[in-house]
């Protein structure tokens, strides 16, 4: 409640409404209520014989609100006489403790308020004339703790610089409990803003405390609203891509205050700045997704910093950046091009990525029946019996490109292998247009049917002649902003340049996707719309692109394109390296975050299977960690017992800078491989987003332990509040409430209404 309500009320039911929620409601007449209710029938039967003998202007419905009246005056006098009291449990003077937690973390600095949010802190909790502190001092032990990244016992609040990293208030209570349990406690004051921004719930805290009895009292400080900010609230983008490939960011802004107006989003590394993009923000409480582009050009860990130009009148700067580090690897990944006939595609495609040194195009093309011409393998042994026959021999590329091959040419386990590459390897795969593809090669019934982000119907002809249509393709909304349409310099750019492309032709009649997959290309064509040109879809650890197109290479080759444009170059590698992007080694290595702030701990995961992808549990695991000093530390990485092929080890942080974290796997003497990645320790901003004071979790840990949420306009009854416990050493106080100031005014005005009627009826 408010100020203005608390004080209403305890004018008219005499005490605070803490003081009727914890007590309990008793009679302390000194005779039996029996005897008063009897009383209270005879004392009714007289006004009854009154109303029914009256003459005048009266009917039944007055007589009946007149003696509703006088029995409701009866009523309130018994009440009264039956000395209704509030027996609540209160603390005994200077015998218990109180434990005061105080924020100690940077958002404190904030001065949204009119003054900074720890401004409070130090004025009412001065040990040298603090009003709330010698309030509480009267009654109660007093022993303070600030908590931030920790939580540590202080004299005083007088040297508290709120410097803290973090607001870890689940820590902080369960620490504070701990140290307070030997001594008769009262309960918990909590002085924060309530920002608090630790990994783990404060559910087991509240459990803890709620079982124990301690109430918890909250003081928020800071607004729940600020009148102007900006904030980038999250970043999305794939932690590892290939050296100049256009990464496609999301960018979620919020703000307050700042509606319809445009601001600036920089994307920027090392001081570069990689993009820039003019964004307008939307309604006040829309989350804006800003889809921002750029091409990673620099091979390694690149730390990209997204920063949105602070505007006059912002509450907190800070906010308007975030950051994200990204491995860019310069390294070539392996994929298979099976091609059931000889065309000018295969010739076109490996053309458009002849000159890219991350993508290596493995070809092999059907020539005749079990004759294949192979391009570009590393071996003269490489799939000399035609396409792999086992999982270690398929599984050993990082992608699949199935060309107009019939699915009748595969064995079932080949094609079971097919959609296992993608659900369980997690490699990629494209199936390109023919008529030996989709549904006119007989995939509609396969295992690979199952994996394609396309619905396949039954291969249809027309008047007993194959499918056929040019198409000119179009943009969908989502393929306007994905990474593989981009191929000018910005999505406004691409978008034009797809317009001007020349028409290409398809013999697979697709026009639906499935539920969760996404269309980026569609076509138009005379007598038929909706056909889609490229779909995509996650498919368990993998993903699949349907492209039922037979010519792209006429982007290339058509009399309409200039001899020097690269759209056909640059749709083909930014297609390729998307497939291969996320695909898992056999060491799939991952840490909750990549970035990380000083004395952080950091969890390291891995995940072993051996080359045909099956989980690992013998392996030998090393995490080698190099600081940025260039300190190295082997860590042994345990065995998780209840989740096959996953191994665990932890380190600590200690210094700022980019952390290597390289792991190495070795099975019975033999390498199975190593995996790096890296984590950035800076110096964290954690406490200026989402800083808006959280009274809906102040709220609920008050409420929930028993305890009252208050604001600095209303803290002046924490005190008197705080008296009420069970909590601690306590005696059992009677406190009368017949004399409430609303039991007179009652009174009166049932009196003055029963007047009035009589009056009006002529009864006086």
């Amino acid at each position: 409640m408010g100020a203005f309500v608390n004080s209403v009320f305890e004018f008219l039911f005499k005490y605070r409404p803490v003081v009727f929620e914890r007590g309990d409601f008793e009679f302390g007449a000194p005779w039996p209520l029996l005897v008063l209710l009897l009383l209270g029938l005879l004392l009714a039967g007289i006004p009854l014989l009154t109303y029914l003998r009256a003459r005048g202007r009266i009917g039944a419905v007055d007589r009946a609100a007149l003696l509703t009246l006088r029995v409701a005056v009866l009523a309130v006098l018994l009440f009264c006489l039956a000395r209704p009291i509030l027996v609540l449990a209160t603390v005994v003077p200077l015998e218990n403790f109180l434990g005061i937690l105080v924020d100690d973390s940077r958002s404190m600095q904030i001065a949204d308020d009119g003054t900074v949010r720890g401004d409070f802190v130090l004025d009412e909790l001065d040990p040298d004339g603090g009003e709330l502190l010698n309030a509480l001092a009267e009654r109660f032990k007093l022993r303070f703790f600030r908590f931030s990244d920790a939580v540590d016992r202080v004299a005083s609040v007088e040297n508290l610089a709120f410097s803290g990293r973090h607001t870890r208030l689940g820590d902080a209570l369960t620490r504070v409990h701990g140290e307070l349990s030997a001594v008769p406690l009262a309960g918990l004051v909590v002085v924060s803003d309530g920002a608090d921004n630790s990994d783990r719930p404060i559910s087991d805290a509240i459990l803890q405390l709620r079982g124990s009895g301690i109430p918890v009292h909250t003081i928020g400080l800071g607004r729940e609203r600020f009148d102007r900010d900006i904030e980038v609230s999250r970043i999305e983008l794939p932690r590892a891509v290939l050296t100049g490939s256009s990464v496609a960011v999301e960018v979620m802004v919020v703000h307050s205050g700042f509606q319809g107006e445009t601001v600036t989003l920089n994307v920027e590394d090392a001081g570069r700045i990689l993009s820039t993009q003019e964004v307008t923000l939307p309604r006040e409480g829309e989350v804006t997704t800003v889809r921002a582009h750029f091409t990673a050009a620099e091979s390694g860990p690149r730390l990209y910093r997204f920063h949105i130009v602070p505007q006059q009148g912002e509450l907190v700067i800070e906010n308007n950046t975030r950051e994200a580090l990204v491995q860019v690897r310069d390294r070539r990944e392996k994929i298979l091009y099976f091609e059931g006939e000889p065309r000018f595609e295969v010739k076109f495609l490996r053309r458009a990525i002849a000159e890219d040194d991350n993508l290596q195009v493995v070809t092999l093309q059907r020539t005749a029946e079990n004759k294949f011409l192979r391009l570009d393998v590393d071996d003269v042994d490489e799939l000399l019996g035609g396409f792999p026959k086992t999982r270690e021999e398929l599984f050993q590329y990082r992608a699949l490109i199935l060309g107009s091959i019939e699915a009748s040419f595969f064995t079932h386990d080949q094609l079971q292998a097919i959609a296992e590459f993608v659900g369980q390897r997690g490699g990629g795969l494209l199936m390109l247009g023919g008529r030996r593809a989709f549904a006119e090669g007989g995939y509609a019934d396969t295992p690979v049917a199952g994996v394609l982000p396309v619905v396949l119907s039954q291969a249809s002809d027309v008047e007993g002649e194959p499918f056929f249509r040019e198409v000119n393709v179009r943009l969908t909304p989502f393929g306007r902003t994905h990474p593989i349409t981009q191929i000018e310099g910005s999505p406004d750019e691409s978008a034009a340049r797809w317009l001007e492309l020349p028409p290409v032709s398809t013999l697979n009649p697709i026009t639906e996707t499935k539920p969760g997959a996404s269309t980026l290309l569609m076509g138009e064509s005379d007598g038929m719309n909706g056909l889609v040109v490229l779909a995509a879809q996650r498919y368990g650890r993998g993903r699949v692109l349907a492209f039922p197109v037979q010519d792209s290479w006429l982007w290339q080759m058509h009399a309409d394109v200039p001899l020097d444009d690269l759209a056909h170059e640059t749709f083909w590698r930014q297609l390729l390296r998307w497939l291969v992007q996320s695909v898992p080694d056999q060491i799939a290595f991952t840490m909750p975050r990549d970035h990380a702030g000083i004395a952080d701990e950091m969890t390291i995961t891995a995940e072993v299977v051996d080359s045909t992808y099956l989980k690992v549990n013998d392996a030998a695991v090393v995490a080698r960690v190099t600081s940025p000093s260039g300190a190295t530390q082997e860590i042994p990485m345990e065995w998780v017992v209840e989740r096959d092929g996953e191994y665990l080890a932890g380190f600590a942080t200690e210094e700022e800078g980019l952390y290597e974290v390289r792991t190495d796997v070795a099975r019975g003497g033999e390498q199975l491989g190593s995996q790096t990645t890296y984590v950035q320790v800076t110096d964290p901003m954690d406490e200026y987003f989402g800083a808006q004071m959280k009274s809906s979790l102040l709220r609920r840990l008050a409420e929930e332990t028993g305890g009252q949420f208050y604001t600095p306009e209303t803290v002046r009854s924490l005190p008197e509040d705080v008296r009420y416990t069970e909590s601690g050493s306590t005696v059992y106080e009677e406190l009368e409430i017949w004399d409430m100031p609303v039991v007179f005014l009652l009174l009166v005005g049932l009196l003055a209404t029963e007047w009035g009627l009589r009056k009006a009826r002529g009864l006086v």
